[in-house]
């Protein structure tokens, strides 16, 4: 750019910004993320075809549907579905790691858990989805965190021939396992197994018990390669009880959403958000919908 062209657009900008009319970089700063919208199938509450779901998320303005796997639904016709009303499988989500975490100190364990996760790793692909949501492990009074860290990295990294194979992300969520409670060792966790195929399925909700969400997409940055939404409150865990605190709609518990946004647009987030919340009938899917609507659009 020559000098006098960037005077004359540097005297613009002061001008625009001193009236407190917004420059389009300005403007740009501010656009929120391009979210897409999903939830859990298990939240689609009804004895209705799987078809018929589909349609109803579809036109309720759903983007997509994620599915645990592995699962007893037919492949065939989760791929009718899909392709009959253009409804996205964005993930899925590993049905195993709670039951046999990779965290265990029974190599047998480890191994049953790690050949879900392959499947749900096949089955992903299969729906053109892009990660497998998996729980890394659990730490308890007979599974140190030291053990489960050592493990559960080592399991993952035999998984990442698989993920390549498949070109499915390994996605880590945060959850109340005791294990990798801070943003900080969250991101170096990842960082230490150094691969592009595993990064972090970032929760929102389960943060608010022991921190605050926009702290925690700051810290982990690029390696968020999705979102679940719910929201906590911190007034029902202490007046109810601890699992109480997810007993609130969405923007009515402490996630400060402005806040949030603003801290996925500083990270240049764009992608999915699914919905974890309890489900219901047509009209609960609405209500959810709208309110992820008014928080993302």
């Amino acid at each position: 750019m020559q000098r006098r062209t960037f005077i004359k657009n540097s005297a613009i900008a002061a001008t625009a910004t001193a009236m407190g009319i917004p420059t389009l970089a300005a403007a740009a700063q501010k656009a929120k993320p391009k979210i897409k919208k999903s939830l859990k199938i298990e939240m689609v509450k009804g004895e209705m075809p799987l078809l018929d779901k589909f349609k109803m998320l579809k036109e309720l303005g759903y983007d997509g549907v994620e599915f645990s796997s592995p699962h007893q639904y037919d492949n065939k016709e989760i791929l009718a579905a899909k392709d009959k009303t253009g409804l996205e499988i964005p993930g899925v989500v590993n049905s195993e790691h709670w039951k046999s975490p990779l965290s265990h100190p029974d190599p047998a364990v480890r191994e049953k858990c790690s050949k879900t996760v392959i499947t749900s790793m096949e089955d992903c692909k299969l729906y053109g989805g892009t990660t497998v949501l998996l729980v890394a492990g659990v730490v308890n009074d007979q599974i140190s965190y030291a053990d489960a860290y050592k493990r559960t990295q080592a399991e993952i990294k035999k998984l990442i021939p698989y993920a390549e194979k498949t070109g499915i992300k390994i996605a880590i969520e945060n959850v109340w396992n005791n294990f990798l409670i801070s943003p900080v060792e969250a991101a170096r966790y990842v960082d230490e197994i150094n691969h592009p195929m595993v990064g972090w399925y970032f929760d929102i909700g389960n943060i608010l018990r022991y921190g605050w969400p926009e702290q925690w997409i700051e810290t982990l940055g690029k390696r968020i390669m999705k979102l679940d939404v719910k929201e906590y409150s911190r007034k029902k865990q202490n007046d109810e009880g601890l699992w109480k605190g997810f007993d609130v709609e969405l923007m009515e518990g402490d996630n400060n959403w402005p806040v949030i946004i603003d801290a996925l647009q500083k990270i240049g987030y764009s992608g999915w958000a699914s919905a974890e919340v309890n489900g219901g009938d047509r009209e609960r899917l609405k209500v959810i919908i709208d309110r992820m609507n008014k928080i993302f659009n």
